[in-house]
């Protein structure tokens, strides 16, 4: 969901998406717990790990690694385009918390592949 926020002082608004450190996994154990046990699906870019959501909402974590995207201007781009394609899909992933993992990178003008590859993996979780 979009809301408008209005800068203090000023008159430019920006636009952003609601809270959505409240749905982020943190901690190394919650990873580990996913990755230990949870069901994988592949794609040629990423690949999303899920398990039943421990909590009343699923929360996500992404694991983009220096060896995969060495810049990290890149990879908190990445980051970023995963993020909003997870707030499209938040509905239906609620039952699930989630571990996208970059398996392999894309040239930097090819990043919307990689988001594009998300979409197709959420949408054939929540099937």
């Amino acid at each position: 969901m979009l809301r408008e926020v209005a800068d203090a002082g000023s008159a430019s608004r920006r636009f952003r998406f609601g809270d959505t450190r409240r749905y982020r996994l943190r901690g190394v154990g919650a990873f580990e717990a996913i990755l230990r046990t949870g069901r994988r699906r592949e794609g040629r870019f990423l690949q999303i790990i899920s398990t039943a959501a421990a909590c009343d909402y699923g929360r996500v974590g992404i694991v983009i690694g220096r060896k995969a995207l060495p810049r990290a201007v890149d990879r908190n781009k990445v980051r970023r385009m995963l993020r909003v394609r997870l707030s499209h899909a938040r509905p239906a992933i609620e039952r699930y918390d989630l571990v996208l993992r970059l398996k392999k990178a894309a040239p930097r003008t090819e990043f919307h592949l990689i988001a594009d590859e998300a979409t197709k993996l959420l949408s054939a979780l929540t099937e």
